[in-house]
């Protein structure tokens, strides 16, 4: 439906290098397409280069807010991208892991795809959840707490996650749904 999500404001973050291009331009584009206004979320503003399979550079694009200059409160949704580098240097940074964080605390819908659940690790809110990832993470997730699976999409109250691009169309479909169904209770759980 293409108004879906019509009122919604919705955060993406864009590491300063380093995000898989097209695990952030197709959930973008696909909440956008469903009527989210979507911003783009930071560590610095400014041109951000993506990549392609984490080794051949990719487009940039432009960061439009940092992580100091917006709060949680600000929107109704989260979406984290993956590649290696770019989630390593966002798990790196501590104003972006709080961000996370504070999504669910505030039981508003997450959707991570990839390497992106490493920034979960980082926040600390995967205790008692069900998720996947890039099979890389699985033990990092384990050891969090989580419950880790090899699966397509996994949807638990509110977190979305998928484990790499070709997951993207099921990954974005219920991306929408979950944003679409508001808040969940259950995602402050794990915080």
């Amino acid at each position: 439906m293409a108004n879906e999500l019509q009122g919604r404001k919705v955060a993406i973050l864009l590491a300063p290098v380093g995000t898989e291009q097209v695990e952030f331009t197709e959930p973008k584009k696909a909440v956008e397409d469903a009527g989210a206004n979507v911003e783009v979320v930071g560590i610095q503003t400014g041109d951000a280069q993506t990549m392609n399979g984490d080794v051949n550079p990719g487009e940039t694009f432009s960061v439009e807010k940092t992580f100091s200059e917006v709060s949680p409160e600000d929107y109704d949704a989260l979406i984290v991208p993956g590649g290696t580098v770019g989630s390593d240097n966002l798990r790196g940074n501590e104003e972006a892991v709080s961000f996370v964080r504070s999504f669910f605390e505030q039981e508003k819908p997450v959707g991570v795809i990839c390497h992106g659940p490493w920034t979960l690790v980082e926040a600390d809110v995967v205790k008692g959840r069900t998720l996947t990832s890039y099979p890389t993470l699985q033990t990092d997730i384990r050891n969090a707490g989580g419950n880790w699976v090899n699966e397509e999409v996994v949807t638990d109250a509110g977190l979305v996650t998928s484990r790499n691009p070709d997951d993207l169309p099921a990954f974005c479909s219920k991306l929408v749904e979950e944003i679409a169904e508001g808040k969940h209770a259950e995602q402050a759980s794990s915080v």
